[in-house]
């Protein structure tokens, strides 16, 4: 059997096992790495390459980061701010979600849902509206605001190192030229018309989420000192030319003071490190290194074209590898839908010609529309019993929000990244 019907059986095998989720994500990212070696695929330094992957140091630094401002309690008291403005249920909404995709957009979409979670339930009983209503807008935000920067979800940084491969990249901010008017768009429909959609569920009817953290003897200095590196974090990535220093390396500075500060302790910091994202990202690259050195990749973009007929237009090929990402990305993990698309598209780019910023862009946009499934990404789940929803639920009120942010991404993204520049 030839090594690219090797890669693609692999290939096969992830993403059946990304759908099904039998065993871990990152389970069958390492399954997937080792098999290649094992198969003579890959030699250990090509598959295990990945994980030493500067993107992973970046990740590494910004769960420290990030997690700072969670485990002191900034991150909870930036979520009650929501109460201070919002005194009906639709202004709430909205305050809810301006705030979590802000906030996601430079934290991660689970961190910050996790925290928010248990704030927002707490102003659910409050203000007596059902938290049913409030946490399925709040998870959507959380996706949503994922692609206002370059730091904002791990599918955004799997398009970036593939980019880099190719001595190309995306801006901090680039993302946010598709992903910020998605935002709005998303934040505008549960303000005039989604809120209709969402379910009411009794109280008694949900599980209880769990006990609230409190953080009343987090001493002030450490809270605000979590917000000042993150700050000082982010702007010297959104500078990273003008100085000089690369992201990751900014992104350790940050992480390093924090530690040394005591702002964190050094278990905090480990605990904080998201280790499946670290796996998935690593194991999925191998994956993409065999698609490209085995020539499988090819073999799929060839296909993919050739279907399209002799003359693809460029925004069919647009529509085809869109959609294709947000069917996936409402059956499997987003970050892993987009590890797997990512090569594949890079490969079609290639094919046609066509700017492969373009074409990445395209794919980590449509892998993070995973509104209408309870799968689809993790903070989905874990509002699942806190909010007592049933799957029907996700697709009445996710389902519009994927086709209105689909329009807004089909008429952005030809016109900031077209495929033919």
């Amino acid at each position: 059997m030839s090594t690219a019907s090797i890669t693609l059986l692999f290939l096969l095998f992830a993403i059946i096992m990304f759908v099904w989720e039998k065993i871990p994500l990152a389970l069958t990212s390492m399954i997937v790495c080792v098999g290649l070696i094992l198969t003579g695929v890959l030699d250990p330094k090509a598959a295990f390459k990945g994980f030493v992957d500067t993107n992973v140091i970046l990740f590494v630094a910004m769960f420290v980061v990030g997690g700072a401002l969670f485990d002191t309690g900034m991150a909870n008291k930036i979520g009650s701010i929501v109460t201070k403005f919002a005194k009906t249920e639709r202004q709430l909404i909205v305050a809810i979600m301006v705030i979590t995709g802000i906030m996601s957009g430079f934290l991660s979409n689970t961190g910050t849902a996790a925290v928010l979670i248990p704030v927002v339930i707490g102003i659910s009983s409050k203000s007596g509206f059902a938290r049913s209503r409030l946490l399925m807008p709040l998870v959507f935000a959380a996706a949503m605001g994922g692609n206002l920067s370059l730091i904002g979800a791990p599918g955004n940084m799997i398009a970036q190192s593939a980019l880099q491969e190719i001595n190309m990249e995306f801006g901090f901010f680039e993302y946010a030229l598709v992903g910020g008017p998605i935002l709005i768009v998303g934040i505008l429909f549960f303000a005039f018309f989604g809120y209709k959609l969402l379910p009411e569920v009794k109280e008694s009817d949900s599980q209880a989420y769990g006990d609230t953290v409190d953080y009343s003897n987090v001493p002030k200095w450490k809270q605000y000192t979590s917000l000042i590196v993150l700050i000082l974090t982010v702007i010297g990535m959104i500078f990273e030319k003008q100085i000089g220093i690369p992201l990751y390396v900014t992104g350790c500075v940050g992480a390093i003071v924090l530690v040394l500060s005591g702002v964190i302790s050094e278990e905090q910091a480990y605990k904080s490190i998201d280790m499946q994202t670290i796996f998935l990202f690593g194991g999925t690259l191998a994956l993409a290194a065999a698609l490209e050195e085995t020539g499988a990749g090819q073999l799929i973009a060839n296909k993919v074209v050739g279907l399209m007929g002799d003359n693809p237009s460029p925004f069919a090929l647009l529509v085809a590898v869109f959609v294709i990402c947000v069917i996936l990305t409402n059956f499997m993990s987003n970050t892993a839908t987009t590890a797997l698309m990512v090569p594949i598209s890079l490969s079609i780019a290639m094919e046609m010609g066509a700017d492969p910023r373009a074409v990445l862009m395209a794919t980590v946009i449509g892998g993070s529309l995973a509104y209408a499934t309870p799968i689809g990404m993790p903070a989905n789940t874990m509002v699942l019993s806190a909010g007592g929803y049933k799957f029907r639920d996700y697709i009445k009120a996710g389902l519009p929000l994927i086709i209105l942010a689909s329009i807004v991404s089909l008429v952005l993204l030809p016109i900031f990244f077209p495929f033919y520049p």
